[in-house]
């Protein structure tokens, strides 16, 4: 039976939740250190804002170094991979792609050196077709070993067997998503190409994806789904990208009860401010309220 681990997508909402921010319904205040609160109530994160090169550039080792200091032994950070090796360079050696991966690598290394680092995520563009498969392939082809990856499809021309055979060669794992693109449902399946998995929940807001909070029985298929990957797998991770209002840590948090766990108290109280909150809000603003 394999490990899971259960996160958000993001820590550093530091706007009040009237704003869609997580102060005042998860983080106590605004001088919260978030990180380090964060990590007192999950066991891994993922990483989205060194997507972006306006962030990533301004990044170095010493980053990576504190993110590690500020959390606790155990603890599990999963990083994309910067926009400029999958969505410039479109993961095209020639094109120096696997070069600005590998200092990519080189920045992130404090967190492999304290163990603390997860999965490796390369997320395609939804322009990034299967026509392109032989840049993904080549690049692949190329990877260091010693490092778990994942790629996240969004074009449904990816839906076909080839995929599959070539993350399973590589032993990387498919991003399962559930979203609000009915053309990407097949990511919805629980595939198993590698020896971990990786899930991401972005909402199911139709075109704006992620400012969405799941209803239970909407995450009841996924906790069935989980419990068989994790007979399949080493390490499942599981993070909730529904970020606005903190909408992230009530699914996550609430996903961890279907999957079987016992809440501490502290993770029981938050999952209750979060909703009397997010009530509190939807009715200021006239959508009625949602019953947990």
């Amino acid at each position: 039976m394999g490990k899971l681990l259960i996160g958000c997508s993001g820590w550093n909402y530091p706007d009040r939740a009237e704003k869609g921010g997580w102060v005042g319904t998860f983080y106590p205040s605004s001088t919260t250190k978030f990180l380090r609160y964060y990590s007192q109530f999950f066991n891994t994160a993922e990483m989205d804002s060194i997507f972006y090169e306006k962030f990533y550039s301004k990044m170095g080792q010493g980053t990576f170094i504190g993110m590690s200091k500020a959390t606790p032994e155990g603890f599990q950070f999963s990083l994309k991979v910067p926009e400029t090796v999958t969505h410039k360079k479109r993961m095209n050696v020639a094109d120096g792609a696997m070069r600005a991966f590998e200092d990519y690598l080189e920045r992130i290394s404090p967190l492999k050196e304290a163990n603390k680092l997860g999965a490796i995520l390369f997320q395609l563009p939804p322009s990034f077709t299967v026509n392109e498969f032989r840049n993904v392939e080549s690049f692949l082809d190329k990877l260091p070993s010693g490092y778990e990856y994942a790629l996240e499809f969004r074009h449904p021309s990816w839906r076909t067997e080839g995929p599959w055979e070539m993350l399973k060669h590589y032993n990387i794992a498919v991003a399962m998503t559930d979203s609000g693109n009915p053309e990407l449902k097949f990511l919805s399946e629980p595939i198993v190409t590698s020896d971990h998995a990786l899930v991401r929940f972005h909402g199911r807001n139709p075109g704006f994806w992620y400012n969405y909070l799941y209803k239970k029985e909407e995450l009841e298929p996924w906790a069935e789904k989980a419990k068989e990957i994790k007979k399949k797998t080493r390490v499942l991770r599981a993070y909730y990208n529904n970020h606005p209002i903190a909408q992230a840590v009530f699914n996550a948090l609430e996903f961890m009860e279907m999957m079987g766990e016992t809440l501490t108290n502290e993770q029981a109280d938050a999952k209750e401010r979060i909703i009397i909150k997010f009530n509190a809000i939807r009715e200021q603003t006239s959508l009625g309220q949602f019953t947990a």
